[in-house]
């Protein structure tokens, strides 16, 4: 098995009613890593500037992540600076510093052209279909993606629908794309564009998995301790694309499953600021949340 992912990496500054963190580790590609390299080791494709720290990188390297493909260039690393309040269910961005990421170009290393497993996390079509252009031969490809590029850049991201296997996008995302304020009308006409499976995240409401003869409606799991929400989306597709690398295949049934390790890792990644409570999750806690949450959604 081989997992690919290719997205940013980030300097996140982040506000929440829990407290306050400057310049932690974050961005899509760091999330959704750390996520998957809890059911396989991860190749990672993204880039860094030179003030990007070294004990960032330590952490990475604790991680079952291939870092081959994490290039460092002149200038200072994408920033995000975010808010949440109330009852955190969406960011106010403060500031956005794209850095080193304004003219990112990604550079997969030779030895990852064979990565059976792709995600492309959220960035421009172009780039994500620049990636899927240099691949080998992969087994299963899933996207993500955001209302900047339906707005800005529909057509690419149309041209990208038809030569991947799914997408992953939350419920605004799919109304803005398709037109249609109902989920599942919008859900059938996106798997229409040409993604056969497409999954429609629903924040603390779950998601909902699409696929050619089915629909799977899944809650999300009730975390008491909620201290930062950042990546929770990534990290949901980080558990998806793990679960479907490790046991080597997607189909309707390995989805459903993979949407459950999703929305675990999820449960994880909001428990802390940054990386910081996923970075220290075991496999015996996965394990056991999973348990438990089956407990919750079996009759």
């Amino acid at each position: 098995m081989s997992l690919l992912v290719v997205g940013s990496i980030a300097l996140d500054s982040v506000q929440t009613p829990f407290g306050a963190e400057k310049d932690i580790l974050g961005g899509s590609a760091t999330h959704f890593a750390f996520s998957a390299s809890s059911f396989c080791k991860v190749r990672l494709v993204g880039l860094i500037g030179k003030d990007f720290p070294d004990e960032y990188r330590k952490l990475i390297a604790e991680k079952d992540i291939d870092t081959a493909g994490l290039q460092e260039v002149d200038g200072n690393t994408f920033k995000w600076d975010g808010r949440y309040q109330g009852k955190m269910g969406e960011a106010e961005t403060l500031d956005v510093q794209l850095n080193v990421l304004q003219d990112f170009e990604p550079e997969v290393p030779d030895s990852f052209l064979d990565s059976e497993y792709v995600f492309l996390a959220n960035y421009s079509p172009e780039r994500q279909m620049a990636v899927l252009d240099k691949m080998k031969n992969p087994k299963f490809v899933i996207a993500d993606t955001m209302n900047l590029w339906i707005d800005i850049a529909k057509d690419g991201l149309l041209q990208l629908l038809k030569k991947i296997d799914g997408l992953i996008l939350n419920d605004g995302e799919s109304s803005l794309l398709t037109g249609e304020t109902n989920t599942i009308r919008a859900g059938r006409l996106i798997q229409e564009m040409g993604p056969k499976y497409v999954i429609i995240k629903k924040g603390e409401h779950g998601s909902i998995l699409f696929s050619p003869d089915d629909i799977f409606l899944l809650p999300a799991y009730p975390t008491e301790e909620v201290k930062d929400p950042t990546g929770a989306g990534d990290s949901f597709a980080g558990g998806v694309m793990g679960y479907i690398a490790k046991n080597g295949g997607a189909n309707q049934e390995s989805l459903r499953k993979a949407l459950m390790s999703g929305t675990i890792m999820a449960s994880f990644n909001i428990e802390g600021f940054g990386v910081n409570r996923i970075k220290e999750t075991t496999a015996d806690e996965i394990e056991s949340r999973l348990k438990s949450f089956e407990k919750l959604i079996t009759p």
